[in-house]
């Protein structure tokens, strides 16, 4: 039993069943004994009932001190107060009652907030210092009595204090890496809708216009512009189902994309005027390679496609993947004639670079001497069987 009560997290009930047994240990066994002992001057000893009913006062409010602990501290500190004046207590057998002022002072300082608990105290810590002052025989032995009263209750606050302004720190703490690990997840999330809808996007706005102009002279060409049309947007529903599912846990959804589906980015741009040769070698093979960096490699050549079917089409397109051991390399280059945006500007290629920056690889974007446009990305990862 003693085990399991330091081996797991203790429950309300657990606590309060501690502080029972606290609660008669100082008060029967310290408080009360205190009492009994016969003072030194050879003055009457008081009855044992007053010596038991003493013991009482000052140790049992310890078992409520969790659920009332100012007012367990001003209970405890003034029945100690009034039995070291009146001499019930003599102030050489004061550890019997320090203990349930240090276990009251403690209490107090880690469940109230510092502008209560430290008026509190001080007041509570001034009482109990002053009986034992004017139970002192001379100067010395009042000088002793004091800083023996504050030795003995003061820690108490001192500790709890510093547990209380740990947690909270702790809780701060807690919080902060919560909201950071919030807006890293609604950022994942952005970007992965924007990869999907600027890719689906341009598609179907090419194929629409391909329509439009096509209508009247050439229907079956414009019915294969909507089948194009509404393949490609079933097919964007469904990856917003599945990125808009990973926000609730109890939703299934369809695994991410990766290396296995990039032939069919392959047909998708092919649509749009863009004739794509994909090409896929190395090493190692595509399942060793993690779910996250296949999807970040998926996403790249997607990201690339687009702004080809957007800026470049018609034009011939090669991506290139080679996986290695440790690490995923992708290279995408068009003989687009189009002219370009300035490398480094719009949401595609920041999100490409962030891909690559978060699995710490490395991410270049630029216009080709010889026309067109290059995407080159490495993405790194642990390779199977290697320590951690």
């Amino acid at each position: 039993m003693s085990v399991l009560l330091l081996t797991r997290r203790l429950r309300p009930m657990d606590l309060y069943a501690v502080d029972a047994v606290l609660a008669i240990v100082t008060g029967a066994m310290l408080c009360a004994y205190a009492a009994l002992e016969s003072p030194l001057d050879g003055s009457v000893v008081e009855p044992v009932w007053v010596s038991v009913l003493t013991g009482a006062v000052i140790g049992l409010p310890v078992a409520v001190r969790r659920r009332f602990p100012a007012g367990v501290a001003v209970t405890v500190s003034l029945a100690a107060t009034i039995a070291l004046a009146t001499g019930v207590i003599p102030n050489y057998a004061a550890a019997g009652p320090s203990v349930s002022l240090a276990l009251a002072f403690y209490t107090l300082a880690v469940a109230t907030p510092l502008r209560w608990s430290l008026p509190v105290a001080a007041g509570c810590l001034a009482a109990v210092v002053t009986a034992l002052a004017m139970t002192g025989g001379d100067l010395w032995s009042t000088t002793g009595a004091v800083v023996y009263g504050m030795v003995m209750t003061a820690p108490g606050w001192l500790i709890g204090w510093t547990v209380r302004e740990r947690r909270a720190l702790a809780a701060r703490q807690s919080e902060q890496l919560t909201r950071q690990a919030v807006a890293e997840e609604r950022l994942r999330i952005a970007r992965e809708l924007h990869d999907i809808v600027a890719h689906t996007m341009s598609l179907i706005v090419v194929k629409a216009a391909v329509g439009n102009h096509v209508a009247e002279s050439s229907p079956q060409e414009a019915r294969d512009a909507l089948r194009v049309i509404e393949a490609t947007g079933r097919g964007a529903l469904l990856e917003m189902r599945r990125a808009l599912g990973m926000l609730r846990d109890e939703t299934p959804y369809a695994p991410a994309p990766g290396l296995a589906d990039l032939d069919a980015l392959a047909g998708q741009a092919s649509h749009g005027d863009v004739d794509v040769r994909i090409e896929v070698t190395g090493p190692a093979p595509r399942e060793e390679v993690p779910e996250s960096v296949g999807l970040a490699a998926y996403r790249i050549v997607q990201e690339a496609l687009t702004n080809v079917v957007k800026h470049a089409a018609p034009a011939t397109c090669r991506v290139s993947v080679t996986i290695g051991p440790g690490e995923v390399r992708v290279d995408v280059t068009d003989d687009g004639r189009r002219p370009v945006r300035t490398p480094g500007t719009g949401h595609g290629l920041i999100g490409m670079r962030e891909r690559v920056a978060s699995h710490g690889g490395e991410f270049s974007a630029g216009p080709r001497d010889g026309g067109g446009f290059s995407v080159s990305a490495r993405l790194p990862y642990a390779p199977v069987g290697a320590p951690a």
